[in-house]
């Protein structure tokens, strides 16, 4: 399987705790004005990569975690699904995924809740401008929310992460 993919970013720090893999997705429905990335609003923008070969480039780095970001990772659930449960399956690495859809909304729709048992933290919600806050953790508006997607899968309701950035 191929997804339309805009970058990928080793070694970032910014997309998640720690050093992380960033995989840019293309495409995007939502147009959040004043969105960061706009050119990754057209999937038509992106190159073709294969799955096997994002893989090979997220396995690469023993220590890097990886994070989905765009554009819009669930404007393409089928390939994201698909290279999360490869992660999952050979790896330890945990997975984050932004998108501008709701963790409610995404339930709704099966190809993209097919993505949620791969995933370990999902920054969801559209960027609204007015509520931006450059303060904010790992997200750019306040109406976004850091999921804790397997313990919310879990407990049938939204756990929200909380961030400890010096773990026992």
């Amino acid at each position: 399987m191929t997804l339309s993919i805009l970058d990928v970013i080793e070694d970032t720090t910014v997309d998640g705790p720690g050093f992380r893999t960033a995989i840019y997705a293309a495409g995007c429905s939502q147009r959040c004005p004043g969105c960061h990335n706009p050119e990754s609003w057209d999937i038509g923008r992106g190159t073709s990569v294969s799955t096997d070969v994002l893989l090979n480039k997220v396995l690469a780095d023993d220590f890097a975690n990886v994070t989905f970001s765009g554009g819009d990772p669930l404007f393409q659930p089928e390939g994201f699904t698909e290279l999360a449960k490869e992660i999952k399956e050979r790896s330890r690495k945990s997975i984050w995924c932004y998108t501008g859809f709701t963790f409610e909304s995404i339930l709704k729709n099966k190809k993209q809740a097919a993505l949620l048992p791969y995933i370990d933290v999902l920054v969801d919600g559209r960027f609204e401008e007015s509520l931006r806050n450059e303060a904010l953790l790992f997200r750019g508006s306040k109406n976004q929310r850091l999921i804790d997607v397997q313990s919310s899968l879990r407990e049938n309701k939204i756990v929200i992460y909380q961030y400890n950035p010096f773990p026992l």
